[in-house]
């Protein structure tokens, strides 16, 4: 492996029904350019060697011979593609009983056969006839262990197998072999072509790699194979727990090869989390066999073949990010609403900026009151004006909330603020962190404080990337009786409200929204420029919330060392931001994250969105005086 990645591929060859010969050169072939493209694996269709439909010549004796003669071959052309493991479906027979298996091979031997345990019976599939199950068979053939109740350690990596059928049983053999420590499952297939199949197809591969925290490699037959009563169109899928790395082109007349990189460092890291993963492996893995081949295929290829995508939190397909989207807000208004109902409590104050994060929280607010059928001038939205405010976000703010509906207070903090140093004897002219804090802890009070007066609660802003990095003046805005925001990334708040803009609004409430959309993010807690210019960015301050987030997310959800993180960011973010740029953002987002834990050990409650929370009840426990020396020496390690 490398980097903790490992290649596979899966194909599917151009048959001709029972001409084996043919077959092992279209297989062969196909190896040799997997080889050449670093696989470190590649799988074939179920009985590829001779075809799947050969229907009553399985019993010819012709036909066994030649299969015998045809893995022999293999296992010796393997020999000049070391390293790499090779599985291909044949037809096996031991004490004159015919098996469908899968056989493995490496370095010029057979390792092993393993045989189909679910034998269909119905419909189109009449396999009974010429096959048995191998259901609980034990045994060699010539020294190569013969079973279903194998697995093959290739270079540290374990690998299971199960066939067609097997995956659509009520307990496929994937569920055992996983539990028992298997962490690429192939899956030698011939998966007629049927109306909507494919589409059943794909999500039941793609929910066993979810239910096993596995990768799951599914190669099925296809141009070649005959057409006498059914079609076959070559399916090819990889995917790793529930997501999709690659696929084929159906329906295309010459061999077919897909190859992507399994993350095996992501898999080990959920099944350690995964309490429910534990149990079953405790229960389930007994009886098998392993197969060790240490011969690792060393490829010199050093491209990543699969996407690392920069913004983990938000979906690449766009369909699918609108779905979550509204799944998103859903689960936020639910949340307020159930406060807000337990609390018999009929409005809200919230502090708008003119910012994405207040702008987000406003429309939950909103969407919330709507819903509950409540006046939306219970929600009062307070702009409260300080040193760094600029027209540009007040201006917004203004427009937003008269265009929404809700009461509209104005309160400048400057006065106060004035006055506050004064009794503290803290010159104005000193920008330091008591000028900014001081303003962000005066306006929590006035929140407060007009929450009291309307018999109401304060709705948070803050945001998830914001707790990460402790960007939350503490007692500041950092407090709040419901974080609204608390379970949204950064790069996700500015999906949610386009999602709003786009999907809800018109006319000025639009416009408002697509221009704070447009708003350099900033505290706004120092002066503005002359010009009138937002000067504070928080991004030139903090660093890019793309990079953060993304530091964060590998963090938190898969417990990654900060050098693998690097590696991952270099890939993602290659034409972006500069290797030295990379790394000087994730030294100061691990030093960050440790010494603001203190912040995150007192969040007020707040829903969770995603796989990933801060909140101190749940997800996230961690000490707060925890030393990051550890995560900064692994950095230390990387040449820039």
């Amino acid at each position: 492996m490398k980097h903790g990645f490992y290649r596979v591929a899966a194909a599917a060859p151009k048959v001709t029904v029972a001409d084996v010969a043919a077959n092992t050169s279209e297989i062969t072939s196909l190896i040799n350019e997997a080889y050449d493209k670093g696989a470190d694996l590649i799988t074939f269709p179920e009985l590829s060697v001779t075809a799947y439909t050969c229907g009553d010549l399985f019993h010819s004796a012709t036909l066994l011979n030649a299969t015998r003669s045809a893995l022999a071959k293999i296992a010796e052309k393997s020999e000049k593609t070391p390293g790499m493991l090779i599985s291909v479906g044949a037809p096996i027979c031991l004490n004159n009983v015919l098996f469908n298996c899968a056989v493995f091979i490496a370095d010029g031997k057979i390792l092993a056969y393993i045989p189909k345990i679910f034998i269909p019976n119905s419909g189109e599939f009449y396999e009974k006839r010429w096959f048995a199950s191998g259901s609980g068979m034990e045994t060699e053939i010539e020294g190569v262990p013969f079973s279903a109740n194998i697995l093959i350690n290739h270079c540290g990596v374990m690998i299971g197998a199960e066939i067609c059928e097997d995956l659509w049983s009520p307990m496929p053999p994937s569920g055992r072999l996983a539990a028992s420590g298997a962490e690429i499952i192939v899956n030698l297939s011939a998966s007629d072509d049927l109306i909507g199949k494919y589409d059943y197809l794909k999500d039941l591969v793609r929910m066993q790699s979810a239910k096993c925290i596995s990768a799951y490699v599914y190669a099925s037959a296809g141009y070649g194979e005959s057409t006498t009563d059914i079609v076959f169109d070559a399916k090819l899928f990889v995917y790793e727990c529930g997501h999709l790395l690659a696929k084929n082109r159906r329906w295309q007349r010459t061999n077919q090869l897909i190859i992507s990189d399994i993350d095996i460092e992501t898999i080990r890291q959920d099944r350690r989390e995964n309490s429910t993963f534990s149990t079953s492996a405790i229960h389930e893995s007994k009886g098998f066999r392993i197969i060790t081949n240490d011969n690792c295929h060393c490829s010199e290829n050093n491209i990543l073949l699969r996407t690392i995508n920069p913004l983990p939190f938000v979906p690449e397909n766009g369909d699918i990010l609108t779905g979550h989207c509204e799944e998103m807000i859903s689960i936020q208004v639910a949340g307020l609403a159930k406060r807000l109902e337990v609390t018999h409590c009929k409005n809200l104050v919230i502090g708008i900026s003119g910012g994405l994060d207040s702008t987000l929280a406003l429309l939950v607010a909103v969407r919330t009151f709507d819903n509950l059928g409540l006046d939306r001038k219970g929600i009062t939205g307070i702009t409260m004006p300080g040193f760094g405010t600029t027209g540009r976000t007040y201006n917004n703010a203004l427009a937003l909330m008269n265009a929404l509906g809700i009461t509209v207070r104005e309160i400048s903090i400057v006065p106060a603020i004035k006055q506050h140093f004064k009794d503290i004897e803290h010159n104005i002219e000193n920008h330091d962190v008591t000028y900014e804090n001081s303003q962000a802890r005066e306006r929590t009070q006035i929140l407060m404080d007009v929450a009291n007066q309307v018999n109401g609660m304060v709705l948070g802003t803050g945001d998830l990337s914001e707790l990460a990095l402790g960007w939350a003046t503490y007692n500041g805005d950092h407090m709040s009786m419901y974080g609204i925001n608390a379970g949204i990334p950064k790069t996700l708040v500015k999906y949610l409200t386009h999602y709003f803009a786009m999907s809800e609004y018109a006319g000025e409430e639009r416009k408002a929204l697509l221009d704070i959309l447009d708003t350099p993010i900033s505290p706004e807690l120092l002066p503005a420029a002359k010009d009138g210019r937002i000067e504070q960015k928080t991004e030139d301050l903090v660093g890019p919330y793309e990079l953060h987030d993304f530091f964060l997310f590998y963090t938190l959800r898969y417990g990654f060392t900060p050098s693998r993180i690097f590696m991952l960011a270099t890939v993602a973010f290659k034409d972006r931001f500069e290797r030295a740029t990379i790394l000087k953002w994730e030294r100061i987002f691990f030093r960050r994250f440790f010494n603001q834990q203190f912040k995150r050990s007192c969040l007020p409650d707040g829903p969770k969105i995603g796989s990933i929370s801060l909140s101190p009840r749940g997800d996230w426990r961690m000490p707060s005086d925890a030393s990051s020396a550890t995560w900064l020496a692994d950095l230390d390690s990387i040449e820039a």
